[in-house]
């Protein structure tokens, strides 16, 4: 009787568990950019937020500086004379991230007092002693 020796070729492919694990790795991955395109937004948002504050404090000083108001005058629809089409801001403000805006009133804010506020806690400027 002879016997006959079959050499077995090595099989091509990979196994399960390696198929697991370079699923894992990759959600892993995925998982990582979204935490950080989550982070971008909300900072581009802020961002964004921020700009408006400054946009609006730019419009009160530049209407209070055409009309000769000083600041504490009281000027009677304040946000309608700055906000609107062929007026400083053309379209109202919004706050991207979904935050409510409040508005001082008619008067001229002080220097270092901002007219726009946000409601979102961390949409505020880190300094507005220049305004």
């Amino acid at each position: 009787m002879k016997f006959v020796f079959r050499h077995r070729q090595p099989r091509r492919g990979m196994t399960l568990i390696e198929v697991t694990l370079v699923i894992a790795v990759l959600l892993s991955l995925i998982a990582v950019l979204f935490v950080g395109a989550v982070g971008y937004k909300r900072g581009s948002d802020r961002a964004m937020c921020i700009q408006n504050i400054a946009s609006v404090q730019e419009a009160i000083r530049s209407y209070a500086n055409l009309y000769q108001y000083n600041p504490g005058d009281t000027v009677t629809n304040l946000r309608d004379n700055i906000i609107g089409s062929d007026k400083f801001i053309q379209y109202e403000p919004e706050c991207r991230a979904g935050g409510n805006y409040t508005y001082a009133g008619d008067t001229i804010p002080s220097a270092g007092t901002a007219y726009l506020t946000c409601d979102i806690g961390d949409h505020v400027p880190n300094s507005v002693a220049g305004w």
